[in-house]
């Protein structure tokens, strides 16, 4: 998928370890954790206690299966403590957790009452042994996963110029609705026990389902990634994700939405459009950006701001993890464009007014500018093979340049011989 990541992080490294230790301790001295025994309900797939009262049909609420823990001695968190205090802070953050719906839900668990938490375990030897029983007690899963976040910035150092102090607290965790109230109820409520600062925002994102139904194993229907890419392409793939389903909802995917999406949104739009000015530019500016343009219309002057607005809107859009409006706000740019070509018709304007003609194809490639450096992030390779084709230097490619005179599609800059993006897709016959 074209993705990497800055630091990966195993919960088996001594650094981690040490963190969660020191992590534990410190909770120790707060005060917030106690010696007590333990029974009741347990998922090892969602990694989490229920009570009795939160099963369905036996099984937990994400349909997992649930096992009967007997009474051992556990170490507990004094979650209950937090009760009141995650309440105020939900009121005084409103965007602490998002959506709202997601929202209301942690709200609701969390006004139902907040039980003390079961942090450790005596029946495996597994995990993070709690200091000071290294041969009996192994903390609670999340107690030790959610510490990563930490971790991986080198808690517990959190002197000036430590990576701590200078990522932390995080703007946005982004997690499966499955686990968000260990996200969004149990980690605030260790910071909070702990006089850490708490993450910005959570987000918890929805769940695929195919042609109508859930993904599973039993029903034969999981959809994998690597034959999705081989099929269809990386930056393809990443724009059907993040555009046909509201970042937040649930969303089902089919390959016949995924078809109709790429073909009229990429090959039929996107790609067209930039294949059409390319290739007028080619053939009629002798293998050029233009020399000079002409003056500009009003017509020229509102489509060139609403480019420059660009940046702007997709960044709000961002900055409230709305992926699906990113994707709207460039999507609409396109099709701006497109009428816009359509209404001017160079190809008309090449037998009788080429000044003209030059100007509006400059005014395309200035627009293909900024819609390819701002479609970076959702389709690297492709938004850099059409920069390429606009002859935009590699080191004038970031959102910095977008505003800056001296970074506009160059006059007279040579160009290559135009080439398609996007392919299209042929829905497959079902026999």
């Amino acid at each position: 998928m074209n993705v990497s990541n800055d630091r990966f992080i195993r919960t088996t490294e001594e650094e981690h370890k040490e963190a969660v230790r020191h992590l534990w301790k410190v909770l120790v001295d707060k005060g917030a954790i106690y010696l007590g025994s333990y029974e009741g309900w347990y998922s090892v797939r969602d990694e989490c206690y229920y009570n009795e009262s939160e099963l369905v049909d036996g099984k937990a609420p994400t349909g997992a299966e649930v096992t009967w823990v007997k009474k051992e001695d556990s170490y507990f968190f004094k979650l209950s403590d937090y009760q009141d205090k995650l309440l105020q802070y939900y009121e005084q953050n409103q965007d602490f957790i998002a959506p709202e719906s997601r929202r209301n839900e942690v709200v609701s668990f969390v006004k139902g009452g907040l039980k003390d938490l079961s942090i450790s375990r005596t029946t495996f030897d597994w995990g993070v042994k709690v200091p000071g029983e290294e041969e009996g007690h192994v903390m609670y899963v999340w107690l030790d996963a959610l510490t990563n976040y930490i971790s991986a910035l080198g808690y517990p150092n959190m002197e000036d110029g430590s990576k701590f102090s200078k990522f932390w607290p995080a703007a946005l965790h982004v997690v499966g609705k499955d686990i968000l109230r260990f996200h969004a109820v149990y980690w605030p409520a260790f910071l909070m026990a702990a006089d850490l600062p708490l993450p910005r925002r959570i987000f918890a994102h929805g769940w695929w389902t195919k042609d109508g139904e859930k993904i599973s194993k039993s029903l034969g229907n999981v959809i994998d990634p690597v034959e999705l890419v081989e099929t269809y392409g990386v930056d393809p793939t990443r724009f059907f994700l993040m555009s046909e389903v509201t970042f937040g909802n649930d969303g089902d995917f089919s390959d016949e939405k995924m078809i109709y999406k790429i073909n009229a949104n990429l090959a039929n739009e996107l790609g067209n459009l930039n294949q059409r000015i390319m290739t007028l530019v080619y053939k009629n500016c002798d293998g050029a950006v233009p020399v000079e343009i002409g003056p500009l219309t009003d017509d020229d002057k509102q489509l060139l701001a609403t480019a420059a607005s660009l940046c702007q809107v997709t960044g709000e859009a961002i900055s409230n993890q709305a992926i699906h409006k990113y994707v709207e706000h460039m999507v609409s740019m396109v099709w701006d464009a497109n009428k816009y070509i359509d209404v001017q018709a160079p190809w008309v304007l090449r037998k009788t007014d080429t000044e003209r003609m030059k100007t509006v194809l400059y005014v395309l490639m200035e627009v293909m500018r900024h819609v390819a450096i701002l479609y970076q992030p959702l389709m690297p390779t492709s938004s850099n093979a059409i920069l390429d084709q606009l002859g935009i230097p590699e080191n004038e490619r970031e959102f910095e340049h977008l505003g800056k005179e001296e970074c506009k599609v160059l006059l007279g800059r040579t160009i290559s011989k135009p080439i398609a993006v996007f392919p299209r897709f042929e829905v497959p016959v079902v026999a």
